[in-house]
Parts: structure tokens; sequence; C-alpha cells
């Protein structure tokens, strides 16, 4: 795109004056592990927020005092209700705002089909208020050609124009729960637009919260960036593992051999194995682009056998937790295992496709009396990823004695490893936290 002057009277001149001045309200859709520190930022900077969210319990929660502050996390967020943040679950709010940006999940089917459901629900609920001058943005992860060819027809309105009375854009989100290193002020973010105009609206929106744009021609373009980079850490992710299978038959300590790689000044980004994948990313954008691809007669073999190696991981861990148990003489049926570590990564909350549920699955189904210790997850529903209701333990000395092994799934920093190792009798080892000479440990 080339970009022209633009005219201060025009629809996207008044747009783009409006977010300078910090008089335009945000409308953040969608209230979770994206929206909130979305919202925080747009409000450090100066910007009304109003937050939407079908989650009555979520609602009641972020209009409490704190309660904002409970979900992001960060004790620097200064928000005054009614002013600064409002949730709801009134969508005929939207009209108020001068930006909706989009953040739901975009899940899989039974089938591992892409599931746009919350986006297309999302853009239906906008629809009768859309107004001129608005901009509306889609951050959630999702197949090339989604935001023209699937939302943009839902948010269309008589007497309304893209690009010249309101402006879609779409910008993948790209938060890392957890890291203290990045936010979303430093991480530079894609930027995409359905028009000229549309791309236009996208950096003067985002340009107000974020110190670097990337804009790049389409939206199609954004989409399929967004995909790359996660099925790249998917890929190289289930390289690792597969390797780490083959490093355990070869008596080989794989975590040693990262290590060494890694002092390779070029050529080599260390990847580290584990008890499979988790999160809303890894583990499900890749379908994204697998189902795309079979429209253009296309079969992604080399994407989806890293996904089978990935998916195949807990079950590998559970077979080593038998072969550990049965080289001490005992049956994983009515063994008593502790799994350490619910979330999909260390030092958060975050439980979405977390492999430590798959792993306390295939115990329970093998026989064994499976527990778990978490500091960050104080219980599991059934159904939510686990088919029993559990009450995390505490990992203390008494807890890690009284059972016959010990999963390490997720490697919280609070855990006290040093303890463990002392009072263990058996340990299951997926992240290399152990040196693989240690007599009770077993790296899986």
């Amino acid at each position: 795109m080339t970009a022209r002057p633009i005219k201060p009277e025009s629809t996207l001149g008044r747009t783009i004056e409006r977010l300078a001045s910090r008089q335009s309200r945000i409308g953040i859709i969608g209230l979770g592990y994206v929206g909130l520190p979305l919202a925080a930022r747009f409000s450090e900077v100066g910007f009304a927020i109003t937050g939407f969210d079908v989650d009555a319990g979520k609602i009641a929660e972020l209009n409490r005092d704190n309660g904002f502050t409970k979900y992001v996390g960060r004790e620097t967020v200064q928000v005054r209700f009614e002013t600064d943040f409002l949730a709801t679950d009134d969508f005929a709010r939207t009209a108020e705002c001068d930006a909706l940006i989009i953040c739901v999940p975009t899940p899989l089917g039974k089938y591992h089909d892409p599931d746009i459901g919350y986006i297309l629900d999302a853009a239906r609920r906008i629809h009768p208020y859309l107004r001129e001058g608005q901009i509306v943005a889609l951050e959630s992860t999702t197949y090339p050609g989604t935001t023209e060819g699937d939302m943009l027809p839902e948010l269309l309105r008589e007497g309304l124009s893209v690009g010249e009375d309101f402006f879609v854009v779409y910008s993948p989100e790209r938060e890392d729960p957890g890291n203290a290193k990045f936010d979303i002020r430093s991480i530079p973010k894609v930027v995409s637009g359905v028009t000229e105009n549309c791309l236009a609206a996208a950096e003067a929106l985002y340009g107000a919260a974020v110190d670097n744009l990337v804009p790049v021609s389409s939206t199609r373009v954004a989409e399929m960036t967004k995909l790359l980079e996660n099925i790249h850490r998917s890929v190289n992710i289930g390289l690792v593992n597969e390797m780490k299978t083959v490093a355990d038959r070869m008596g080989i300590d794989i975590f040693e051999v990262i290590r060494a790689a890694a002092t390779k000044p070029f050529g080599f980004t260390p990847y580290y194995p584990g008890p499979g994948v988790g999160g809303h990313c890894i583990p499900v954008d890749p379908f994204y682009l697998t189902w795309k691809a079979r429209e253009y007669g296309i079969h992604t073999h080399f994407i989806e056998l890293a996904g089978e190696i990935n998916q195949a991981m807990p079950d590998f861990v559970v077979e080593k937790l038998m072969h550990a148990l049965n080289e001490e003489g005992k049956a994983l049926k009515g063994a008593r295992v502790l799994v350490l570590g619910v979330s999909f990564k260390k030092n958060i909350d975050d439980m979405r496709e977390s492999p430590s549920l798959h792993v306390i699955e295939g115990i329970a189904a093998k026989g064994g009396r499976v527990s778990y210790a978490d500091p960050f997850v104080p219980r599991l529903k059934a159904g939510h990823g686990v088919s029993s209701s559990y009450e995390s333990l505490h990992a203390d000395a008494a807890t890690i004695a009284a059972h016959d092994a010990v999963v390490i799934a997720t490697d919280h920093d609070n855990f006290d490893y040093d303890m463990i190792l002392r009072e263990a009798r058996l340990i299951i080892d997926t992240r290399g936290r152990y040196p693989a000479t240690e007599a009770k440990v077993t790296r899986a």
C-alpha cells in the first residue's frame, strides 16, 4: 500500500485526531489473557476503556475494587472504575467506543477444524451498533482470510463503507503470560488493514500504546505471520521432543546435548523438551494452517508430524513412570503418584491445553492414585481437562515422602527442588531440573 495524505476533516482524519488527543474510548472484547493486559496498557497511556465479556462472574469481579489488578497481576496498574475502566456484557455500549479490539478465543473443533465462532459472534454483536469513525481490530489467532472473508461481512451495514466510514484491521497478539522481560509496549506489533486507510487507522491506534509497529501489506499477511511464529515453535519443540526419545534410548542426556549445542554462536537456537506443549497457541495454531492449506490442495506433512510428536509426549512420560516403578518392584496400578505443576508453563496459572492434565489422566487410566501440587492452581474441576476433580496438595517434605513417585511436569521456580530430591522415592523429571546421574531420577 502506498501512503497518501490524510485530510484532517475526513472521517479517518477525525478518528486519528481523537486517538492522538486521547479522547477516544477503547473497547476490548474478550477479557482474558490477551484482552486484559491490552486494556491495562491502553489505560496506562491515557485512554478510557470499556471491557466486553459474556462471563457475568468475571465482569462482577473486574468491576470491584482491585478486581482488575487481580486478573492482570500488576500492582502498577491504577484504574478508576466507571471512568478509566468498566466491564460489561451490554454490547450496545460498543457504540460509545471509537476503537473495538477483539481478543476472543479461537479453539479447535472436535475434529481439529478451526472454530472461529467467537470471532463471528463478536462481529454480530458489534454490527447493530457500528457507526462512522470506528475502528474494529481483530487480534485472535486465525487462518489467512478470516478478517476480510469471514469477519468483515458480519460487520457490514448499509450506508457504511469500509476504509472510508469505518476501519477494519488485523494485528496478531503476541502476549506471553509470565514473561517479565517483554511487555505490550516493548514487543513490536504487526499491523495491517483491509484498505490503505484501515492500515493508517491501525497505526494510529496501536502506535499510541506500542513503541515499534511493523506494518504489512494485507490482513492475510498478518494472519499468516502469527501462524508462522507459533508453527516455528511447534516444529522445533517437536524436533527436540523426538530427539529426546532417541537420546533416551541411547542413554544420552538430551539436556546436556542441548546445552553443548547452544554454545555455537550462529545457526542454532536452543529449544527444550518437556511433557508436551500447552497454551492456546502452539497446540492449536498449526491446525489452523493445515486446515486452510487443504483448500489449496496442500497437505502440510511436516507441520502435522510435529503436532503428532508433541501430542504423544504425555504418553511417553507415563510409560517412563511405569518403567521406573517396575524397576523398583512396583506397579503403576495402585501406586501413589504426585504430579508437580499443572499449568502449561512455569510461574503462571494458565492451564490451557496443558500437557500436565494429559499426564494426570494417563496415570489415572492406568490405575495410579494420582494427586497434584501447584501453588498457582488450587483446584482442578472435572471436565476442565480432567475427568475427576482434584485439590492441590502442598509440595512439602511430608507430601513428597508420602508418594511412590513424583513427576515434575511444570517446573515452577518456587518448588524446593533440593528438598524434593532428598525426600522423594522416585522422580520422573520432564524438565531437566536434575542431573541424569542422580540415582532416583528418571528423565522423561
